[in-house]
Order: C-alpha cells, then sequence, then structure tokens
C-alpha cells in the first residue's frame, strides 16, 4: 500500500534560520498521526508546505504517491487542510458555506448538497444549518471548518492544533470524528503540543522540536499495543 506521505529532507529556511531542517517523514495511509512538538518547533511550517501553500527551501513532498513539487494541482485534489484559526465567512450559514466549498473543489451541487447534509448531521450542527456562522462560539466554528475540509472527501485530512481552544466535550466530539474518519479508510494528521493529546487520538505520533525530528520513545506497555512514538 503506497505511504499517504513522505516527506525527504524537507526544509525551510526564513532569512537565513532553519524553520525546517532535513525534516524525514512518512505517514501511512490509514492511520492518524500525530505532530508532537512545542509552539515554534515547525508543525504548522511543515503541513503548510505540504498542503502547497509554502514553497520549501529544498526537498521532496510526495502525496499517495504525487510528487507534491512537481504536480501541485494533483496532490491538493486529494489533501484537505484546517489551520488552528478557522477561516470561515461569517455571513454564510454552514450550508451556504459547505455548498461554496465544494463548488471550489468542482463537486456538483447535488453531491455537495448531500455531503453537507451528512457533514453537518454527523458533526452536530444541523440544528444550526441556518444561521450565521459570526454568531458561533469557537467550537462550533471549528467543527463547520472541520466539514469545509472534508467536503470534497479528501484522502488526507491535515489538521492544526484542532482542540485548541475547544471545551471537553466539543474536543471529544472532534476526536470522535476524526478517528471514524479513520475507520472509513481516511488519513488524518494533526499537530499538537499537547502530549496528553497526541497519546490519547493518535496511531503514531512524530516528534518535532526546532525544525527537526527527535528521538522518540515507547508509550508505556500498560497504555498501548505497539510502540507509537516514531
Amino acid at each position: 500500500m503506497t505511504d499517504a506521505l513522505v516527506l525527504s529532507r524537507l526544509n525551510k529556511t526564513f532569512g537565513g534560520k532553519a524553520a525546517v531542517a532535513d525534516l524525514d517523514l512518512t505517514v501511512r495511509s490509514g492511520e492518524l498521526y500525530a505532530l508532537l512538538g512545542p509552539n515554534g518547533a515547525g508543525k504548522t511550517t511543515t503541513l503548510r508546505m505540504v498542503a502547497g501553500l509554502l514553497a520549501p527551501t529544498s526537498g521532496s513532498i510526495s502525496v499517495f504517491g504525487v510528487d507534491a513539487l512537481r504536480d501541485p494541482a494533483a496532490a491538493k485534489a486529494i489533501i484537505a487542510w484546517a489551520p488552528d484559526e478557522p477561516m470561515l465567512y461569517d455571513r454564510l450559514n454552514p450550508m451556504e458555506y459547505l455548498e461554496f466549498v465544494a463548488g471550489l473543489w468542482g463537486v456538483d451541487g447535488r453531491t455537495a448538497r448531500a455531503r453537507a447534509e451528512d457533514l453537518l448531521k454527523w458533526l452536530g450542527l444541523w440544528e444550526e444549518r441556518s444561521q450565521r456562522c459570526e454568531g458561533f462560539s469557537r467550537g462550533m466554528k471549528q467543527k463547520t471548518a472541520l466539514a469545509g475540509a472534508l467536503i470534497h472527501d479528501p484522502r488526507l485530512l491535515m489538521l492544526d492544533e484542532p482542540l485548541t481552544g475547544l471545551d471537553a466535550a466539543m474536543a471529544r466530539q472532534v476526536k470522535d470524528v476524526l478517528q471514524e474518519r479513520v475507520r472509513q479508510g481516511g488519513t488524518v494528521i494533526l499537530t499538537t503540543h499537547i502530549l496528553e493529546v497526541a497519546e490519547r487520538m493518535a496511531d503514531r505520533i512524530g516528534i518535532i522540536q526546532g525544525g527537526r525530528r527527535q528521538p522518540g520513545r515507547p508509550v508505556p506497555a500498560a497504555d498501548r499495543t505497539g510502540d507509537r512514538f516514531v
């Protein structure tokens, strides 16, 4: 089976300072992978390069076998990226927002409507489908943005600090949705600076600090079925 994501000697330099340095990383198809590290470690920069929002200084990016630097359009078509701060159109309601995003991806109207309905019900937003996003809590905005990321059924879903600012109930719901996505055959990468979040959610965990991969340690045997730190 082709790996979902392979990064090889990936580098990004800003003004002579390395934000990401010689990063090698492999994410398997059908897993939930957590990229763990403190703020400023290079996690967001890495995902932005994978999403095609930032050009690497050097290195290679392969998404399900597609060279993302040689054929960025093909790679972007199978990727979804949700930043840590939800970016919505406040004057649209969730249904309008999802239909708009689906149109950008070329999803036909009937399919878009059906997917939007399924996603809003799945994420517990169906009752709010006609309310403008401007009045939503952060958690509701986060879930609406997640629905937008899923509307074109991407093979690889990338989320930057998806639980930041959520209360316990909302965080649990997002966690359940992501794990269900993986059970359905999707691949999810999330970043977090909280070890507990990574251990609770991920199949495997990669540690990054100062833009570099760090040696991992196994999860204690009582908490695992296999080593998840890689």
